[in-house]
């Protein structure tokens, strides 16, 4: 998707409240069509209309997908500077704090079409769960793995491994495994997608996209997260997961972004109860 060159220097003050928000919704487009370049591009032209928290925030996030590690940390800087209570940028300079020291300033930037439906983040009873991986890839190669990112899971024996943007990044935590692996080995398939990412960890979300009819009352989540633990899901999460803009939301009931994946998504993963053995269930004759 292209968009029509805006310039903002141009604009008389009476349209720069106009062409601000043209210039937002730009690179939110841009960054949810994964066109990094040019959405840093929009952001930058935003702070050449004044200092913006937000407009940093994005254009952080560009640059880190991007792979330019250490500029993506002096705007999460800025963006601090700018709002001490943004814990978004806070939690992200956190982040590549530690990904400076093991991966470097810069890294490869990130593949094209490397990020999850929107679909496989909303919450639906018995057909979604949560899920921590394990024996995770080096920092290096975590690097560029970030919230809104699509998971490929792959058994390999009694392991579901989790790949994404091409990288093997751990494999899903045994207890949900044993359970998706019988039914995948049946017929059911999943997507997955990575919800929030920590110093020493990474969860991911999975969703069941099919059943096999040798599967029918088969519930591949039977305990997964109530609907009232999750605020609406609307388009947009890939790009705002890391945008907390509720006054933005409050000004104009039409804007359906999500701003915070981390807030959005509940903080408990599937209870173990949810994947004990059922022999009635999966191991039936």
């Amino acid at each position: 998707m292209t968009f029509p060159e805006i310039d903002a220097s141009s604009q008389a003050p009476v349209n720069q409240i106009r062409v601000k928000r043209q210039l937002v919704d730009q690179a939110i487009a841009q960054a949810t069509g994964a066109q990094w370049n040019e959405a840093a591009d929009s952001n930058r032209k935003l702070l050449e209309m004044g200092a913006d928290a937000e407009a940093e925030n994005r254009l952080a996030k560009a640059l880190w997908e991007l792979g330019e590690l250490a500029a993506a940390r002096e705007h999460y800087q800025t963006a601090l500077a700018l709002d001490p209570t943004n814990r978004i940028a806070e939690r992200n300079i956190d982040r590549l704090k530690m990904l400076l020291v093991t991966a470097g300033e810069k890294t490869v930037a990130a593949k094209s079409g490397s990020k999850a439906p929107v679909s496989i983040f909303v919450e639906e009873t018995g057909k979604t769960g949560f899920a921590y991986l394990t024996d995770l890839a080096h920092p290096r190669e975590l690097a560029q793995v970030n919230p809104g990112d699509s998971v490929e899971l792959t058994p390999e024996g009694n392991r579901l491994i989790a790949t994404s943007n091409g990288v093997r990044i751990g494999v899903v935590e045994p207890r949900v495994a044993a359970r998706l692996l019988k039914l995948m080995a049946d017929g059911n398939k999943y997507a997955a997608g990575v919800t929030s990412l920590g110093d020493k960890d990474v969860r991911i979300i999975l969703r069941e996209v099919y059943q096999d009819p040798r599967n029918y009352g088969k519930v591949s989540f039977p305990t997964a997260a109530k609907s009232t633990d999750l605020r609406p899901y609307t388009k947009g999460t890939l790009i705002r997961e890391e945008m907390e803009l509720e006054e933005d939301l409050e000004d104009d009931e039409d804007d359906d972004e999500i701003e915070d994946l981390d807030r959005v998504l509940p903080a408990d993963v599937t209870t173990d109860e949810a994947f004990e053995e059922e022999p009635d269930e999966l191991d039936e004759a």
